[in-house]
């Protein structure tokens, strides 16, 4: 079932004004009679669809963990699990990341609360164990399973906040080219 285009750009509006505030505010200071300002919503708008402020960064953070799973798993998916076979071309982390510019300068400015960052690594530790745990032809090299998944998540989370300190210049495909360099010269 296809969701109202009304409720769809309310949606995009409280999580633009979302972004808006944050670069500003931490989430626990922002009020619900602002973010409906700037969304220019009402209030009763706002609670046909939100419990609260946390609520819709709750429901944004849910967006974008779904795109980020999709754009994680499409190498993995491509190739049957087999890394080795994976190429520049297949990886789309960085197109997600990209497409959500917004949020991730937010949560990689450094004024941030490290809650964020956390629930990016939480995030991408999950898609991690799943897609490793499946991946049961790959050699660790007798580590810790817990251990070589935060190797692998913060590795990802660094080449993002590398890519932020250089203000996303980098191209997608070097990016992808360095990431494929990383990986196959990680593992053996």
């Amino acid at each position: 079932m296809k969701k109202d285009l009304r409720i769809i750009k309310t949606e995009e509006s409280l999580r633009k004004a979302l972004l808006t505030l944050l670069n500003t505010k931490t989430l626990e200071s922002i009020t619900i009679s602002e973010l409906c300002r700037i969304a220019q919503i009402n209030r009763g708008t706002f609670y046909l669809h939100y419990r609260d402020v946390h609520d819709v960064f709750r429901h944004y953070f849910e967006v974008i963990v779904e795109d980020f799973r999709e754009a994680y798993e499409k190498p993995y998916l491509n190739t049957k699990f087999k890394i080795h076979n994976m190429t520049p071309e297949m990886i789309d982390i960085f197109n997600h990341v990209k497409k959500y510019q917004s949020f991730y300068q937010i949560i990689f400015d450094g004024k941030s609360p490290m809650t964020y960052y956390y629930l990016v690594l939480d995030t991408i530790r999950k898609f991690m164990e799943e897609s490793l745990s499946i991946d049961n032809n790959a050699v660790y090299m007798d580590v810790d399973f817990d251990y070589l998944i935060s190797y692998h998540a913060n590795a990802i989370i660094g080449i993002i906040i590398e890519w932020h300190k250089q203000n996303y210049t980098t191209s997608i495909e070097i990016l992808n080219e360095q990431l494929i360099k990383l990986i196959t010269n990680t593992r053996s």
